[in-house]
């Protein structure tokens, strides 16, 4: 535990317009990757327009590792067809955090990043105070793909007991 900086919070909301990699539609789910740590969404069948809604959580020792995601078309037969991926760090995100902004109205953006070509961002990120969280609001353009974007949240948890920010 004492190795662990915190938590975050990765809320996989959405796919918009993603690829077509069956006869009609897709079976798509997302892999979250950070280091050795893997998580997965659950299977959303026949969509390129799947709604998750999905919390999936890691632990973080060292901020600097990238975290990926993929995300896949199910199949029952054969391999499952890749649809695209993207990747991302949460070194604004953490920035904030250690700001300890907790007497901001909520709603309030403490930071945004812009797109670029170090990121897969397909517009503006907003970094907000929500609720006496600090909440990273995100959209990927999925690269290695024809087209589609994923939309997700990012959020801190800090763990007592361990090193902090």
């Amino acid at each position: 535990m004492e190795n662990f900086l915190g938590l975050l919070r990765i809320r996989i909301k959405r796919g918009i317009n993603l690829a077509v990699r069956d006869a009609i539609s897709s079976d798509p789910y997302v892999v979250v990757q950070m280091g050795k740590q893997k998580l997965k969404t659950s299977v959303i069948s026949n969509s390129i327009n799947p709604e998750w809604n999905e919390d999936l959580t890691l632990t973080v020792a060292d901020p600097t590792v990238p975290i990926t995601l993929r995300v896949y078309d199910k199949d029952t037969f054969t391999l499952d067809d890749k649809m695209g991926d993207a990747q991302f760090d949460i070194k604004a995100l953490l920035e904030a955090v250690k700001m300890r902004l907790e007497s901001l109205p909520n709603g309030t953006i403490i930071t945004k990043v812009k797109p670029s070509r170090e990121n897969c961002l397909a517009e503006e990120s907003n970094i907000t105070w929500e609720d006496g969280k600090v909440i990273q609001n995100m959209i990927f353009r999925l690269r290695n793909v024809e087209q589609g974007e994923l939309e997700l949240q990012l959020q801190w948890i800090d763990i007592p007991g361990s090193k902090g920010l």
